[in-house]
């Protein structure tokens, strides 16, 4: 290129780079208007720019990097064959060579010093929380299940919750002390050790014979929502048992990418402890069987069940938040919807038991249709990048792009080969720096949820409203 057309093409860059950079900024300040955020940062504004360059940068490197290795191996080869076949065979080598260690000893690596470095995290307690003083509670006097190995998501879970006093406030009438179980990684090596010995505690604490059972598995490093449970606790009047157990020590999202088998393992083995427990009791003395889960933990909660009839057949309910786009069964209700449904809120077989809703307070599609025996139901946000991300996004255009948007989703979002899969793929780390209600975020939605899985009898609309203030004091 000549000094003038290097200068042109310079002058032409920086403007189409003021230009995108300023609709992006545009396009977030209208996202931030559906999401209801008011803030907003300057550093993050100036920063974007400089990180993009050095992501730039980084991946140029690494590109170049690697073309600098091929041509030495290639060259290498042209000593014994021909130069068409040493390119050739240089290029699969390089090629093989990268994929088995990134996806061997550099991923492994890090996964393991990640898995590590949590490890000592989770030796820590979060403030305030104390050792339960209540035989009621894993940790607690008379526990199979010692405080110390329970693990930080754990010692959170197992101390938390509403009083018995909190929950009497709440309904008007006398409550009872919840029930919580939990296993975390140190309790035992085995997922099935650990399963069995979250379950034991359970019976110790007289979880069986309390009206409601619920089944939780977790996201990543244990941990689970408060409000997930606490709502379940507040509308059952504290008649109530939970048990949930840990299966690695690493934050949810890295969980998310790497060890999705570990959360698959786990729910399974820990609902069917729970359900060879139950299922030995007297029919007309066994509590109601719930299951429910958040993101991954959904994930893990589905794989104890091979489709709706089995839901149907073996809990009296269950209510999954936030189900990552590759969830068996989620993909399977959502992919054979009926036709005209959209993908954001779905109808499978006339919503006989599965169902889904991106706000449960303002109602659950099909509305005029009974919805009889165990109850189902999916809580998903079209904004939640969680719900939809998915490497398929790179070559197939979704349901979603085409129809309706959400109310937190913009109009003019389309669907670009690879670019939305990066778009998306940004918005992961993100997910949960949201307002309640958007994204990641589906605290006070719990209580409609559960309201709608439960059903009691005894609670109003007035009561609903006040249990969503008391989730978002919480």
């Amino acid at each position: 290129m000549t000094g003038r057309s290097w200068r042109a093409f310079l002058v032409t860059a920086v403007v189409l780079l003021g230009v995108a950079y300023g609709l992006g900024q545009y396009g977030q300040h209208r996202i931030r208007g559906l999401l209801g955020v008011t803030e907003y940062h300057l550093l993050p504004w100036i920063l974007s720019p400089l990180v993009a360059f050095l992501l730039f940068a980084l991946v140029l490197a690494g590109a170049r990097g690697i073309r600098w290795v091929y041509r030495r191996v290639a060259g290498w080869l042209r000593r014994w064959i021909g130069e068409r076949a040493a390119r050739a065979v240089g290029g699969i080598l390089v090629a093989v060579t990268g994929v088995l260690l990134f996806s061997g000893l550099l991923v492994d690596g890090l996964v393991g010093a990640a898995n590590q470095a949590f490890s000592l995290r989770d030796g820590e307690t979060d403030e305030g929380v104390r050792q339960p003083t209540s035989g009621l509670r894993s940790g607690g006097p008379g526990s199979f299940v010692a405080w110390e190995s329970l693990g930080r998501n754990g010692r959170t879970f197992a101390a938390g919750g509403p009083t018995a006093a909190e929950i009497t406030a709440f309904t008007g009438r006398a409550a009872r002390e919840p029930v919580r179980a939990y296993a975390g990684l140190d309790t035992a090596d085995e997922t099935e050790s650990r399963a069995a010995r979250a379950v034991a505690d359970l019976r110790r604490a007289g979880g069986f014979e309390r009206r409601n059972l619920l089944v939780v598995t977790t996201t990543g490093s244990g941990w689970v929502d408060p409000a997930a449970v606490d709502s379940f606790e507040y509308l059952t009047g504290g008649d109530t048992a939970s048990v949930a157990l840990q299966y690695s020590y690493l934050p949810s999202w890295m969980s998310y990418l790497v060890d999705q088998s570990k959360a698959r393992e786990a729910g399974r083995e820990l609902f069917d402890a729970v359900y060879d427990s139950w299922s030995r009791l007297p029919a007309d003395a066994r509590p109601r069987l719930y299951v429910a889960g958040e993101s991954l933990g959904s994930f893990g909660g589905e794989t104890a069940f091979s489709g709706e009839y089995d839901l149907r057949n073996r809990t009296a309910g269950a209510l999954f938040a936030g189900p990552p786009h590759f969830n068996t069964l989620f993909r399977r209700f959502s992919d054979h919807r009926e036709p005209g449904s959209p993908e954001v809120q779905p109808v499978y077989r006339g919503g006989r038991t599965v169902r889904f809703a991106t706000d449960a307070s303002a109602g659950i599609p099909p509305p005029d249709t009974p919805w009889e025996g165990s109850r189902v139901l999916y809580l998903l946000h079209a904004s939640d990048p969680i719900v939809w991300w998915g490497p398929h996004l790179m070559y197939d255009e979704p349901d979603w792009i085409g129809e309706a948007p959400g109310d937190d989703v913009l109009e003019s979002m389309v669907w670009v080969p690879f670019v939305t899969f990066w778009q998306v793929t940004a918005d992961l780390p993100f997910a949960t720096e949201v307002p309640d209600g958007h994204g990641h975020t589906y605290r006070a939605e719990y209580v409609d949820g559960w309201n709608a899985v439960l059903r009691p009898s005894d609670v109003t609309a007035e009561d609903l409203a006040r249990l969503r203030e008391i989730m978002a004091r919480r």
